[in-house]
Formats: structure tokens, sequence, C-alpha cells
């Protein structure tokens, strides 16, 4: 997973560094960006395809794609925070996970800008660069950090101390090291929480049944242990 998202990383990273010249061109970089999200998720599918020939797909681009195995899937988000980087801001990542019999098993989040991965596998642990990660300590909500949408935001405002950043996985991921404390969404589709799911649990923390939910249409709440009951009690209206 690590190989192939290194390899798919090297296309966003030249990418990238083209969507500054295209946003003053009369097109605009949105179809530049577009075609950038498609060569990514084809690089992720060959490459995981090497090793797992046998495994389906779930991807944001095509949907789901059928191999042999039809209860082992691959859930691909090649460009999770698309918009940003369409306007040009370095805050997006690429997320892969393992569903096996609907459990999501390991999961991976690479940021390519910062060369950041966050990956876990079930009762394994989490780890950001090769370095165990747990959620964050803290248990006064009014000391604590979280990430939602602008829905979300607009909802529970002032209740909770928040940020909208544009890229569920990271948020995700973030959870997971401590950067932020809890992280809510309603109606986001599988591929962008799938991996951040595990990789919360396994350091720690606490993610909702999603597998009640279907795949696009999935609310999502996650924490700390200390602090998420206190977050969903907070929730209630949103």
């Amino acid at each position: 997973m690590i190989k192939a998202c290194e390899k798919a990383a090297k296309v966003i990273i030249r990418d990238f560094g083209e969507v500054e010249n295209l946003q003053v061109s009369k097109k605009g970089p949105k179809d530049f960006v577009t075609k950038t999200d498609k060569r990514v998720e084809k690089i992720l599918i060959e490459e995981l395809s090497k090793s797992k020939k046998n495994y389906s797909f779930i991807t944001e681009e095509t949907g789901k794609i059928f191999n042999k195995n039809k209860n082992i899937f691959w859930v691909i988000d090649p460009i999770d925070g698309t918009t940003n980087f369409l306007h040009g801001i370095p805050h997006f990542a690429i997320s892969v996970a393992l569903l096996e019999d609907s459990e999501i098993t390991i999961g991976l989040i690479y940021d390519p800008i910062k060369n950041e991965i966050f990956y876990a596998e079930k009762n394994n642990g989490s780890f950001f660069n090769n370095n165990r990660v747990r959620v964050s300590k803290k248990i006064n909500l009014d000391e604590c950090l979280f990430a939602s949408n602008c829905e979300g935001i607009k909802s529970v405002y002032p209740k909770l101390n928040l940020r909208n950043t544009g890229c569920a996985a990271l948020d995700l991921a973030y959870v997971a090291c401590g950067r932020l404390d809890g992280y809510f969404h309603d109606e986001i589709n599988l591929w962008d929480v799938a991996a951040g799911k595990i990789i919360i649990e396994e350091a720690g923390g606490i993610v909702n049944d999603i597998n009640q939910f279907k795949i696009n249409r999935i609310d999502i709440r996650a924490g700390n242990p200390d602090i998420y009951e206190k977050m969903v009690k907070k929730l209630d209206k949103f």
C-alpha cells in the first residue's frame, strides 16, 4: 500500500506544481485536476492489483470494480481534499483501506506534500511515519479542537472549538495522532473515512458503527475515549 501511494504521489506532486499556473488561465484548473484524480486512481489500482490480483475495488472515480474475490475490497480515494488541490492549497491526501467481509482491517492516509504517512492494521496499532501514535488524552471539551464540514460548524458552533480543513481523511488521521481531539460529519462517503476509522481505533480512539449507513451517506463520529460521549451529546441537533 505504501509503495502504491508513493508511486501515485509523484503524479500528484508534479501536477500540484502546475495548478498555480492554471489558476490564471481562462479555462482554469478544474479539468486538469479531474484528470489528475483519475490518473492517480489508475496507478493505485494497477499497483495494488500486482500483489492482490483477485481483490475487488470501491473507488471514488470508478465506483465498484468486481474481481474474483467479491468479499474483499480496496477502498480508494485518490485525492481527498480535491477542492484544496484545485485552489493550490497544500492540504489533501491519498486514502486507501482494505475492507474484508464488511470490516476495515487496514488503512493508510498519505499526505504527499508534507510527506506524512498514517497507517494501521487491525490489532497491530497505528503509526505516523513509522512511529506509534495514540489519540489525545484531553477530557475537557473546552480544551479540545474538533473538525467537521461547513454544516457541522454552522449547527454546533459555538458549542465546540471547530475547524473545517476540507480534507476528511487528514482530519481523521489528525485525531489518531492527537492533533485533533474529535471529528464528525454527516452524509460522507466510505472512501473518505474508511482508512481513518481503523487508524483512529488502533490509536485507542472511538468511531461509531458506519456499517449501518449507505456507502455514500455515512454519519461518522470519532474522538478520544474520554470526550467521545461528551462530543456526541453536543451533536444532538446536527
